[in-house]
């Protein structure tokens, strides 16, 4: 009879956890996806702030920048204000959590809205390079 019962009690055991792991699978997606979200727009409100003091010309830019970093790099860098101040506006370039590599997509301000190819002048906006599908339908590179 115990051995019936143990039978019983592990097979019952691996019907709940194989109806688990879909459920397991999704957190984890769901989880980066969140991840992803927070660098991109930790990343955008890094850019709107170095824009913000380049407008009001705390310190030098190129004129054909419009104001906007030159690459992400330079987020990290900083930039030296007048009176030998050192701003930084990021820690470090986030990895992208879609495919594990520092290596974001970036355009500048010529480039068209949806263009995948960054003119390389300035950077005004960052996406994925990611070709997966999110949860709810949209591809990562849109978000």
């Amino acid at each position: 009879m115990t051995l019936l019962e143990l039978i019983i009690a592990c097979t019952v055991l691996l019907i709940l956890a194989g109806a688990a792991e879909p459920a397991i699978r999704v957190t984890i997606v769901r989880s980066r996806e969140a991840e992803l979200r927070r660098d991109l727009r930790e990343m955008r409100n890094s850019i709107d702030r170095y824009k913000d003091m380049a407008d009001t010309m705390a310190f030098r830019t190129e004129v054909t920048s419009n104001g906007y970093p030159p690459d992400l790099q330079t987020l990290v860098d900083g930039v030296t204000l007048a009176g030998d101040k050192k701003v930084r506006f990021l820690r470090r370039i986030p990895v992208d959590p879609m495919t594990g590599q520092k290596d974001w997509g970036m355009r500048s301000v010529q480039d068209d809205p949806d263009s995948t190819s960054w003119g390389g002048s300035n950077v005004f906006d960052v996406y994925s390079k990611s070709q997966g599908t999110a949860l709810d339908g949209t591809k990562y590179s849109d978000w």
